[in-house]
């Protein structure tokens, strides 16, 4: 049997959090001793690292607690919870796409720096001598035009 303290080490999360997903009732083994002090066995420690998983994966405490739930429920929710991971996948993939863009455009604006460094190139990266066009800052134009965050 396991303290909060010991589970939080183990899993590297926060105490909070651990107790925190315990109150959500992500953790449905959880036990508590005689002075009502969570303690935790292996299978709660399952359901805690698996809680973990998911959430990393961008899945809301409210999500998993319906996945925690349908667990219980055992295989006739087995399509239930395929669909919830499925869709979950589809969100974290596209937001590795975006992530990808992000690489590109930072990868293309330190060679562009570098450049300017080298003296390849004049420096053009302060906005106040852009030319008022669509693209401002000519380097990186390409994927910053893919990319839907603040430049």
């Amino acid at each position: 049997m396991y303290t909060v303290k010991e589970v939080a080490k183990l899993l590297d999360l926060t105490e909070h959090t651990v107790r925190f997903y315990t109150d959500k009732g992500l953790v449905p083994s959880l036990q508590r001793d005689k002075n009502n002090n969570r303690i935790f066995n292996d299978d709660s420690i399952n359901w805690l690292r698996g809680s973990k998983y998911l959430k990393k994966c961008g899945m809301s405490v409210e999500d998993i607690k319906k996945y925690v739930d349908l667990c219980l429920e055992g295989g006739s929710t087995t399509q239930e919870r395929y669909e919830m991971i499925f869709k979950q996948k589809e969100i974290v993939l596209a937001q590795l796409e975006e992530i990808k863009l992000m690489a590109e455009y930072i990868t293309n604006k330190e060679k562009h720096y570098r450049d300017i460094i080298n003296q390849v190139i004049p420096d053009d990266t302060n906005p106040a001598h852009w030319q008022n066009n669509k693209n401002g800052n000519p380097s990186c134009s390409s994927v910053e035009d893919k990319m839907k965050i603040a430049h």
